[in-house]
């Protein structure tokens, strides 16, 4: 086994044994410093006890528990795939495991946006709380051993310390927070989590979220691209590159009446936005507004040394055929 995040997984099953062996570990705050983090402070509107049980189960065949996790969030948020159907897609035969970037990449292609979480334990929790289950990485290896691992964090119930899991061939795997987290750490805590595009992650970040949608739009159905930027306006609606994403896709649909709504609504956060200014420019060029689009793309054209250039000065050239002008 190398260095490279991917794993082996055979048909897995924590047994007593093993837990013993980790347990030992669990008495030290250095080898599981979040666990002993969550003592002193746990998370803001997240509650001590959390299960989804209506989270479904697949049972892992040998080495597959990267597509049995896959189909269990899928699943959940109401797409029907089977584990083998994801083969595909996140198996490798030759590695005997799933690569992280598979995994994150699969959902895309069921317009399902895939966030990878922050590697902290509180945003698992938060996710978990919201009805999230969240697919983590794990090295249930022994000692030296390396055995790498995907499971389905589906609940936890903090007084008892414990959280669930789907995992391997266990529907409902309960295992100490201390030992979880000694187990997720080898992965540098490393969870996602896939979500319909009308729903935001609990714990995410503008910034990576609105990376996930892109992600996502590259691959994924014109429709769910609308409703996943549309989402994230309404959590963040000064966000320009979200603004011209969805633009773009109305646009690309040609919806070019709601391309202009969303970039007139993204110019009164950012008046002086070059892609804006152009965007909204070719919009109204296309509508046949030529004498508003020179207009605007006369502002695009103003600053200097602009990445944008280029795209300013063919869309001006443009707007300037249209109004049968040379220049």
């Amino acid at each position: 086994m190398d260095s490279n995040p991917l794993l082996w997984c055979r048909r897995v099953r924590l047994t007593a044994g093993a837990l013993l062996l980790l347990g030992g570990f669990s008495g030290c705050a250095s080898l599981v410093p979040q666990t002993m983090g969550l003592r002193d402070t746990w998370p803001a509107d997240v509650a001590v006890r959390s299960e989804n049980t209506e989270v479904p189960f697949f049972p892992q065949q040998e080495y597959q528990c990267g597509p049995a996790a896959l189909a269990t969030t899928l699943v959940n948020a109401g797409t029907a795939v089977s584990p083998e159907e994801l083969l595909k897609l996140v198996y490798l035969p030759e590695r005997k495991g799933s690569l992280q970037v598979e995994m994150l990449a699969a959902p895309r292609h069921y317009s399902l946006v895939s966030y990878q979480l922050a590697p902290r334990f509180d945003a698992l929790l938060q996710e978990v709380a919201a009805g999230n289950p969240v697919i983590v990485l794990q090295d249930i290896g022994v000692g030296p051993f390396t055995d790498w691992h995907y499971a389905v964090v589906v609940g936890f119930d903090y007084p008892a310390g414990e959280l669930f899991l789907r995992s391997g061939e266990t529907r409902r795997l309960a295992i100490p927070f201390t030992i979880f987290e000694y187990t997720w750490q080898r992965s540098n805590y490393w969870a996602m989590v896939t979500l319909p595009p009308g729903r935001i992650p609990a714990s995410a970040g503008e910034k990576d979220y609105l990376a996930a949608i892109s992600a996502m739009d590259r691959v994924g159905k014109p429709a769910a691209s609308v409703l996943a930027y549309s989402t994230f306006l309404q959590r963040w609606p000064g966000n320009v590159g979200a603004s011209v994403g969805l633009a773009n896709r109305h646009y690309a649909l040609g919806a070019l009446a709601d391309a202009e709504a969303t970039l007139q609504r993204a110019a009164a956060h950012h008046p002086d936005s070059v892609p804006v200014l152009n965007n909204m420019a070719q919009v109204l060029s296309d509508l046949g507004r030529n004498e508003e689009a020179l207009a605007l793309v006369e502002r695009a054209a103003r600053p200097e040394g602009s990445p944008y250039a280029e795209a300013v000065r063919e869309t001006r050239a443009l707007v300037l055929q249209r109004m049968g002008k040379d220049r």
